[in-house]
């Protein structure tokens, strides 16, 4: 494990970067500032519940069918946000579609992760 600036261990980092989505992403992007692994998931946390915070605010205006998509999309939330946790505990990154390619962007200043990590 990769020593980073807050003084966890990567795989704790990396969780808390996902366990309330938006919001420990963004502090953990602000104050990690040496491990790659847990800035670049800190980042997929921004982008991917950010994006999904925002989807479900539109669809909840849309009339029967709004709210039943949003129900789903929730659910997909929470089951996504479970396998994000337990896969990057377990010391596994996970490079989700489209996301990570703008995880990679916010990041930019740091190199490529490299995808076999």
């Amino acid at each position: 494990m990769s020593e980073t600036s807050t003084g966890l261990e990567e795989n704790i980092a990396g969780v808390l970067t996902y366990l309330l989505g938006l919001i420990t992403g963004i502090i953990f992007l602000i104050i990690e500032k040496k491990n790659k692994s847990v800035r670049f998931n800190a980042a997929q946390s921004i982008v991917v519940f950010g994006g999904l915070f925002v989807l479900n605010i539109i669809l909840s205006m849309v009339p029967v069918l709004g709210g039943v998509i949003s129900t789903l999309i929730g659910l997909i939330s929470l089951i996504l946000w479970v396998y994000l946790m337990y896969m990057t505990y377990t010391g596994n990154l996970v490079r989700l579609p489209v996301a990570s390619e703008y995880a990679d962007k916010i990041i930019a200043g740091d190199t490529e992760l490299d995808r076999s990590e």
